[in-house]
């Protein structure tokens, strides 16, 4: 996971317009969460994840495929950060009706994965 995207507005965008790979989505919002692999015993570590992730997923979950998962991840953006996407990088959103659940799942990725780069980055 050392090649993972910097973590900035091309990456998000590039989410949201579906030029980055579900694995590579899913690995940035585990790294974030602080879930990290380990090669030498090929099991995920979770002792910097915090227990509200740790206690339900002590393994990272697939936010592309889980609607639980996803919805947590929706629930843990503070309030303050639920626009961001719009506010921010003037998302529109995606047309009614040409929408799939999984284009839904990468957008709260991307608002996510946005929120924590912005509570890291207040200035922004």
């Amino acid at each position: 996971m050392s090649n993972l995207p910097p973590l900035n507005p091309d990456t998000i965008w590039g989410i949201l317009k579906d030029q980055i790979d579900d694995t590579t989505v899913n690995q940035l919002v585990w790294y974030y969460l602080g879930y990290r692999y380990n090669s030498t015993t090929d099991k995920w570590e979770n002792n910097e994840v915090l227990p509200e992730w740790r206690d339900e997923y002590p393994e990272p979950p697939n936010f592309l495929a889980s609607r639980p998962a996803t919805m947590k991840l929706t629930r843990s953006i503070p309030t303050e950060y639920k626009q961001s996407l719009k506010e921010k990088l003037g998302f529109k959103g995606y047309k009614i009706g040409e929408f799939t659940p999984r284009e839904t799942r990468r957008a709260t990725a991307a608002n996510w994965l946005l929120s924590y780069w912005r509570q890291q980055n207040p200035e922004l």
